[in-house]
């Protein structure tokens, strides 16, 4: 399946920029795209690297090309709590230990080597779990945590003490951390007695540290959902991989 996006900029821009600004590959990557003839505008095959797009045309990427943009390895896992995200410290286990031909739900074209170096997009603490993905993409890491990032990632969490309207408000808008204002929040009450948060940044513990401001203790926390890519029927220590629908679905939200 191909992928499109048409271009709305007030001035005619050359293709590689565009796809580099967009954060969908670097200018040498859309180059090596425009040069093996997997990108077309309007149904016309680019040939020339210094193409520019117009507003109101539509770009294609086909189905080869995204499957290129895709190489670099990115695993979504359902971390149990215990795992740590990154490095550990001392005897503390390491989601990377996950990635296992054991643990793999569904295909893969390839088993992680041990050599491997994956970074977290969107760090889990030890405490918490579900959704971790790792990778080695660094388009894809600006995309998801970069400082400009817009992609929302989304938590079920259940907490010990008394949740009312205001304690909703607060964890909503008005709280600070390290002295600096939150982002605004969206925080609702689910029928299991959960909270469901929906946060567009990802301060250190911060679902916690929240909690703590307004005399909650948190019980459980799991991410469900990254952008466009849910946790679903993953299961609790297994790993897959990050379609390719994804990625430029995760590129896209940020």
């Amino acid at each position: 399946m191909s992928w499109s996006r048409k271009y709305d900029g007030a001035e005619p821009q050359r293709v590689n920029k565009w796809l580099a600004n967009a954060g969908v590959c670097s200018r040498r990557e859309a180059e090596g795209l425009i040069a093996e003839g997997l990108v077309s505008i309007d149904g016309e095959t680019v040939t020339d690297p210094g193409r520019k797009i117009e507003a109101g045309q539509t770009l294609t990427l086909n189905a080869q090309a995204k499957a290129q943009l895709g190489a670099q390895m990115t695993i979504v896992i359902n971390k149990p709590v215990g795992i740590v995200s990154a490095q550990p410290e001392g005897d503390q286990i390491p989601a990377a230990r996950l990635l296992t031909a054991d643990n793999l739900f569904g295909d893969a074209a390839a088993i992680p080597g041990m050599k491997q170096t994956f970074a977290p997009l969107g760090r889990l603490d030890q405490d918490s779990r579900g959704l971790l993905i790792l990778s080695e993409d660094g388009v894809l890491a600006k995309a998801v945590i970069g400082p400009e990032s817009a992609v929302d990632k989304e938590y079920l969490v259940a907490v010990k003490g008394r949740v009312n309207r205001e304690v909703i408000a607060k964890l909503r808008h008005g709280l600070e951390l390290d002295g600096r204002q939150l982002k605004p929040a969206k925080v609702t009450m689910e029928p299991d007695d959960r909270l469901r948060f929906v946060l567009t940044e990802g301060r250190n513990r911060q679902i916690r540290r929240m909690c703590e401001l307004v005399k909650l203790d948190v019980v459980d926390l799991q991410r469900i959902r990254v952008g466009p890519v849910k946790l679903a029927d993953l299961p609790e220590g297994k790993w897959r991989m990050l379609t390719a629908e994804e990625r430029l679905g995760l590129i896209s939200a940020a």
